[in-house]
């Protein structure tokens, strides 16, 4: 019999049979496929997560990979893996510790172990255990047979002569049937927790179409590996992990990752704003989904525009601006700071541009497929002279898409660059989500100018008098030339000036345009009157609302509020911040956005930090958030 999973896990009693298997149900699970990057760890998640989402369970995921497009065989720097955290409730985080670890290599099993709680389920590759294998890790004997590995449930299966022998009907040598094995292992996983297998089949019979004698294998190979749980003694139980019928509203769902949410949401926008869209970009981890994606939605009026590097990626996008295009770009990091000077620009010609930064590890090259939270005083501040440039930040994966919508709303509306802070994190990860019905998107229409605006003049800077945005004529409209540039132009005429008090004047109305922009209220969770605020910004909002949820079922009186507008703040956060003695700010940098507060309301905010590149821990959380609260 398997060593049932435990670690932060309840478990129901109720048990069925199964055949001559027992069934047991659970509400929750932490699954995390690992192996070579090149063993399809992430397809093998992916598809795991899919049919998942189609089952109806609430989920949230991690993948995590290394750098390199080939990293070394069987190296722990070359190990991939996929989390997955799926339940019968509602959940916020991929899980803290797998239940389950699927090590297809030594490399895999070292590098994953230390994160597993005692009596977690091990499912390993054998045929992988070999003694150079074993010694390119170091590892002096096998864990299989040391005794290292006696506090888990460990299965040991030969995967790969399994798929092989699965195969050998195929005509495919050894190494091409051998790259089957996350197949089989797929289909062993989705017998041991019920999962649909019909989607994947689909998909297998899509990707594969132009290569049937492939298609066939990976189907025979998943097959297999159903067939191998269905009937081996080394697993006695499955595992029933309900529908979250009572986790969603009513809609229509669908998995969705940061990075698909995102393009999507920018799509929405050109389409409510009647604008074509257009996208200036250069590919870099792990922002190039989203130029990949909306590539392929020309029927959308979306063009896209691979250049030959960031500066001229922005370049275009700011032309395309002033063309009357809703323009975006997308970069990281490293980009975003080859961009400043373009942003500036954009400043300078109050024109509507979107730049988003989906965020990783710093600085330089740093971590290129690790997530951070360290571009904030970057986009706040990263540009010469006073060059205010709003700020917005998504929660979850599926948020991405509002505030995609958000972040073009500002842009049209107050003529502005918009910074959208998405990170590796949100954009890789992903959750169900509920496709919005169109009557529920806004209305982003604009109305161009078209007609002289003083007298028989136009006056490209004579503002509105509510949003201070000026006037967005599109090249070509007869009687509207005039001129635009990064020298500093005379309030209302736009002509060149070099006067003191116009520039002092533009500059203080550059600013007063940004700190007018309208955002919401900063809402606070506090249902029992707690002294201690827990504010957070961007992706923490999961592991913060899972650590938050723990303390108040110990006992523990603490508020919550998350920030998706950074710049500007909202209006009353200020005195959010005064009503509570304690106010801690999770971040994934050395405490960008504590800085921020501290500077404009002189409050004692502490930071609790992370930039290790992987998102925080709902325990580690709520253990500093409950040892806050002793203090």
């Amino acid at each position: 019999m398997a060593v049932e999973p435990a670690a932060l896990r309840r478990e129901r009693s109720l048990e069925q049979t199964r055949g001559p298997k027992r069934t047991r149900t659970l509400d929750r699970v932490v699954i995390r496929f690992a192996g070579d990057s090149g063993d399809g760890m992430q397809l093998t998640g992916d598809r795991f997560t899919s049919e998942t989402a189609s089952f109806g369970n609430d989920l949230s995921t991690l993948p995590d990979f290394p750098a390199e497009i080939r990293a070394p065989a069987g190296t722990l720097p070359g190990v991939s893996s996929f989390q997955l955290h799926f339940a019968d409730h509602d959940i916020l985080t991929p899980g803290d510790a797998p239940n389950v670890l699927v090590a297809m290599n030594p490399a895999a099993l070292k590098a994953n172990v230390g994160d597993l709680p005692r009596g977690a389920e091990i499912i390993v590759n054998t045929d992988e255990f070999t003694k150079r294998a074993l010694q390119k890790v170091g590892y002096d004997a096998s864990p299989l047979e040391d005794g290292s590995l006696d506090g888990y449930g460990l299965h040991p299966v030969p995967l790969t002569t399994l798929t092989v022998e699965a195969l050998k009907e195929f005509d495919l040598s050894r190494k091409e049937a051998e790259r089957s094995k996350n197949m089989f292992a797929l289909g062993l996983l989705s017998w041991m927790y019920h999962r649909p297998t019909e989607g994947t089949e689909k998909f297998l019979k899509s990707k594969f179409a132009k290569k049937p004698e492939i298609m066939a294998a990976n189907i025979a190979a998943f097959r297999a590996g159903w067939n191998f749980g269905e009937t081996t003694e080394d697993f006695a139980v499955s595992y029933e992990v309900a529908p979250a019928a009572k986790a969603f509203p009513v809609g229509t769902y669908r998995n969705i990752s940061g990075n698909l949410a995102l393009a999507y949401g920018l799509v929405a926008a050109g389409v409510r704003s009647g604008l074509p869209l257009f996208l200036g970009s250069y590919p870099i981890t792990p922002a190039s989904d989203i130029l990949h994606e909306l590539s392929r939605h020309k029927n959308f009026g979306v063009r896209t525009f691979q250049a030959e590097d960031e500066i001229a990626a922005i370049g275009a996008a700011l032309g395309a601006s002033f063309g009357g295009s809703l323009a975006v770009t997308t970069t990281s990091g490293p980009g975003v700071a080859l961009k400043s000077e373009t942003i500036g620009l954009a400043v300078s010609l109050e024109l509507p541009l979107v730049i988003v930064d989906i965020q990783r590890g710093g600085p330089s090259t740093g971590l290129p497929t690790k997530t951070e939270q360290a571009d904030l005083l970057q986009a706040m501040y990263g540009r010469n002279g006073e060059a205010p440039v709003p700020v917005v930040a998504p929660a979850t994966p599926g948020e991405c898409f509002t505030a995609a919508l958000d972040a073009a709303r500002i842009a049209l509306a107050y003529r502005t660059p918009v910074f959208l802070l998405s990170d590796g994190y949100l954009a890789n990860g992903s959750e169900p989500w509920r496709i919005p019905e169109p009557d529920e998107l806004p209305d982003l229409r604009v109305e161009f100018a078209t007609t002289p605006n003083h007298g028989d003049e136009f006056w490209p800077y004579l503002r509105d008098p509510v949003t201070l945005a000026r006037p967005w004529a599109v090249p070509g409209t007869p009687g509207l030339e005039h001129r635009i540039g990064g020298i500093e132009k005379q309030d209302g005429t736009g002509d060149i000036s070099y006067d003191p008090a116009n520039h002092d004047f533009m500059v203080r109305t550059r600013q007063a345009k940004i700190d007018g922009i309208e955002v919401p209220d900063l809402e606070v969770d506090d249902p029992h009157g707690a002294t201690t605020l827990v504010l957070g910004w961007g992706s923490t909002y999961g592991p913060i609302t899972a650590a938050v949820r723990r303390v108040r079922a110990g006992g523990g009186r603490i508020a919550q509020a998350h920030l998706r507008h950074l710049n500007p703040f909202p209006a009353n956060l200020g005195s959010v911040l005064a009503r509570y003695p304690t106010v801690l700010v999770p971040e994934m940098n050395l405490g960008q956005l504590t800085q921020m507060l501290r500077a404009r309301w002189l409050v004692d905010a502490r930071a609790l930090t992370q930039v290790n590149g992987m998102p925080f821990k709902a325990e580690q959380l709520a253990a500093a958030l409950k040892e806050a609260i002793d203090d």
